[in-house]
């Protein structure tokens, strides 16, 4: 839109400049020819009034020749440059007097000139000749325009004669007014005698002599003033009009259409680089508003697209109060507000997640406190009476270490004894099937460790390790302080596990495994609770190699008691 409206201002300054360029070539033209014109008729009415003066002095004569007159015609004709010739003739052709004073041509044929002509025929009336060879006298053969007046004289006795007066005027300062027009690089002008349409001045005379220039000079008769378009020529031109009062004559100037196509040509260049220098400009400045406009708008859909994929840790800076600025500080509101709902649902499972793996803990207790009142009922059926209350104060401790109250991050070494009792209640379930060992480091026992976490482990390597074993076991139970992490481990000396299997222990489908449902299921409860109690750095660790054992390794921070996790 921005460039179609440059275009048509542009194209509507190059016809208006157009335009502008042919009226002031055309006024310039008549300004030029009027001013020559002006300096012409100046000229003209100087040369009149010498011709005045003349004829003045003249009819104050009285006999001719006289001296005192001759004296007087002499002063005048030296006060001018351009005077040629004052010369008064009878009406027959006879010199009554003349300045010069030399010898005249005896073959001039005086009476048949047109300015001896035009006096007689026009008495009283100044007539101005054509530009012609003065041929009066002998020696002085000048271009002069001869201005002729037939005039009465009286004589000393009182009789009335006819005469004729000249006064030539040399053509060459008519010639050097005319020539120092310029109009435009080619352009000139000339004139014309309006009576007979005769050229009385052109800068190219001869050529015009010799028939190899034309001038419509019947055209510029018709014309008194002002300007027209001619191409008599073949030639686009521009002539302009101008007439000279008192003598006739006009002003031709003429002027080339081609220059002013030049100049038409230099406007429409100058517009083109006009109008590509205003599009270059309108185009950056419209890129930089178009990118202050769009950039707030693109930053706000990049980010957009990252809420998209899931990242809400971005915030948009606001830099402005505008529609994107107001737009900018809703969409920061939307995603602090969707962060605060997903922490808060966050929170919310893993409270749920929590109170599933505690209830899930819970239900270990019946089944095992089922087997082992079984265990106690067969011992006490066989007798065995110190074995029964090793068994049932076992199983007290381990029952009053379970419950801690209802709290649930215990010492290591409440945990620790929790297991021993444990150990001791299924070392005699399993009739001595396996030996076992606990050892700790004295800083590993105070550290604080959720609770109940050994138990699944240690009965994972009872179950899985020990007891398909034809052999006895042994398992190890160990608590230490590594590079600034409890670790808790488990280590047997039982079948092993393969290790297809050990890689997807901790997954939900190793749970429905087909060689024993529920194989992994308190070590993944142990492992998650881990997980969201602590971080994802912390957890359970596996080694193992077939009829070799299994070392679990329970890796948690190492926080004494008091500190909350």
């Amino acid at each position: 839109m921005t460039v179609l409206v440059v275009s048509f201002v542009s194209i509507v300054l190059y016809n208006k400049f157009n335009r502008t360029a042919e009226n002031n070539t055309s006024l310039s033209n008549q300004q030029i020819i009027y001013q020559v014109a002006a300096n012409l008729e100046y000229y003209i009415r100087s040369m009149t009034t010498v011709f005045a003066s003349v004829e003045a002095q003249i009819q104050s004569t009285g006999e001719l020749p006289n001296d005192l007159l001759n004296e007087r015609l002499n002063t005048i004709f030296n006060t001018r440059e351009d005077l040629v010739t004052i010369g008064l003739f009878s009406d027959t052709g006879q010199r009554m007097t003349s300045i010069p004073s030399t010898y005249m041509r005896s073959n001039t044929h005086l009476t048949s000139q047109n300015w001896f002509l035009s006096a007689i025929e026009n008495p009283n009336h100044l007539s101005f000749s054509v530009p012609h060879v003065q041929n009066l006298f002998k020696g002085k053969y000048k271009w002069v325009v001869s201005m002729s007046k037939g005039i009465k004289l009286k004589t000393a006795n009182g009789e009335e004669i006819k005469a004729v007066l000249l006064v030539d005027a040399n053509f060459k300062m008519i010639d050097d007014l005319s020539r120092s027009v310029k109009l435009g690089q080619k352009g000139y002008a000339y004139i014309i005698d309006d009576s007979a349409g005769n050229i009385i001045y052109h800068p190219q005379q001869q050529l015009i002599y010799a028939g190899l220039k034309y001038e419509n000079v019947e055209q510029a008769l018709k014309y008194t003033y002002g300007s027209y378009l001619d191409n008599s020529t073949g030639v686009d031109r521009l002539i302009t009009i101008q007439t000279v009062n008192n003598v006739g004559w006009k002003i031709v100037g003429v002027s080339y259409m081609d220059e002013i196509v030049t100049t038409r040509k230099e406007i429409s260049a100058f517009l083109l680089w006009l109008l590509l220098a205003v599009m270059i400009f309108v185009l950056l400045i419209t890129l930089y508003m178009s990118a202050k406009i769009s950039q707030p708008i693109k930053r706000l859909e990049k980010s957009m697209q990252l809420v998209e994929r899931g990242n809400f840790d971005i915030h948009i800076p606001i830099r402005r109060d505008d529609e994107v600025g107001r737009l900018s500080r809703r969409f920061n509101l939307m995603v602090n507000r969707i962060r605060e709902l997903m922490n808060q649902n966050i929170h919310e499972q893993e409270a749920k997640r929590k109170s599933e793996l505690e209830v899930l803990q819970s239900q270990i207790h019946p089944h095992f406190l089922y087997n082992t009142l079984n265990s106690v009922v067969r011992l006490a059926g066989t007798g065995k009476n110190e074995d029964v209350i090793t068994m049932i104060t076992s199983l007290s401790k381990f029952f009053r270490i379970s419950l801690s109250k209802g709290e649930h991050f215990i010492l290591v070494a409440d945990e620790l004894e929790h297991i021993r009792n444990y150990l001791i209640i299924q070392k005699m379930r399993y009739k001595n099937k396996f030996e076992y060992a606990i050892e700790a480091e004295e800083e590993a026992l105070t550290c604080r460790t959720l609770k109940l976490i050994l138990q699944p482990l240690v009965e994972n390597a009872i179950y899985h390790g020990i007891e398909p074993s034809a052999d006895e076991g042994f398992i190890r139970i160990s608590a230490r302080i590594i590079e600034g992490k409890l670790c808790l481990q488990v280590k047997d000396d039982g079948l092993g596990i393969a290790p297809d299997k050990l890689k997807e222990l901790l997954t939900t489908d190793a749970s429905h495994d087909s060689e024993g449902a529920g194989v992994g299921i308190g070590l993944r409860n142990v492992h998650e609770r881990i997980r969201l109690n602590y971080g994802e750095e912390y957890g359970l660790q596996f080694e193992s190699e077939r009829e070799e054992g299994t070392v679990v390794s329970l890796w948690l921070p190492c926080l004494q008691e008091g500190v909350e996790p």
